[in-house]
């Protein structure tokens, strides 16, 4: 029997990385810095949605921070084309 090494985020938690193994473990701990990166950067956008948003549910807030925080590239290059969010993903 072989023993491998797997990474998750600590923002993830170990439970949470085990019930969604496919999504929250990484076989490198550059992968799972990454998702730690996204992780990060999706709190300080829900943050800032909850305190420009009025009205707006933590969970909603935290669901669209992680859409967002996923697909930041996608969002930086809109910035300049703006017709890129909605264009047909491939």
């Amino acid at each position: 029997m072989a023993v491998q090494a797997v990474y998750f985020s600590d923002r993830d938690g170990l439970d949470m990385a085990l019930k969604h193994p496919d999504t929250m473990l990484f076989t490198s701990k550059a992968e799972a810095d990454a998702r730690d990166k996204v992780l990060e950067l999706a709190e300080e956008i829900q943050v800032f949605l909850s305190r420009k948003v009025e009205g707006l549910g933590d969970d909603l807030a935290e669901r669209c921070a992680m859409a967002i925080a996923e697909e930041k590239d996608l969002f930086q290059k809109s910035l300049k084309k703006p017709d890129l969010l909605n264009a047909e993903q491939e």
